[in-house]
């Protein structure tokens, strides 16, 4: 007996444990080796098709690709849009906290939120303008 009165698995009989122990189970999926005798759990190789020459190129290290689209983002200039639309991205997130965190009411924060928008357009945008001037001069001196 249990103490709220409930009877335990072996006080039910034998019938009773018997189906306790096939009660639903899982059949557990084998995955392929993982792990050596260290524990360490090593990386498959490649196992799909062949590389082409081209695709074989180095990449120029770690993150490079990453580098690369970051500069590629200041070969064109920044547009207004472009700032409008990250800052009510921005403007977003910031009338939810106020919201959250301050619990102010909810016309407060959408107030609040309108005036940020209003200052993080042109902030953001001017950001992106010296970002792409100071690109551009590091171009324009290297081609040199």
């Amino acid at each position: 007996m249990l103490p709220d009165g409930g009877l335990t698995i072996d006080a039910m009989g034998g019938d009773a444990r018997r189906y306790a122990r096939s009660m639903a189970q899982t059949k557990r999926r084998r995955t392929k080796h993982r792990g050596n005798a260290a524990g360490m759990v090593e990386a498959r190789g490649r196992t799909g098709r062949k590389l082409t020459p081209e695709e074989k190129k180095p990449t120029g290290g770690k993150g490079s690709a990453r580098t690369n689209q970051r500069a590629n983002r200041y070969e064109n200039p920044p547009t207004w849009k472009a700032a409008v639309n990250r800052a009510a991205i921005a403007v977003v997130f910031f009338a939810v906290l106020i919201i959250l965190i301050f619990k102010q009411p909810i016309a407060n924060a959408i107030a609040l939120a309108g005036v940020m928008l209003l200052l993080y357009v042109p902030m953001g945008y001017y950001t992106d303008l010296y970002m792409y001037r100071r690109y551009q001069r590091k171009l324009a001196e290297a081609r040199k």
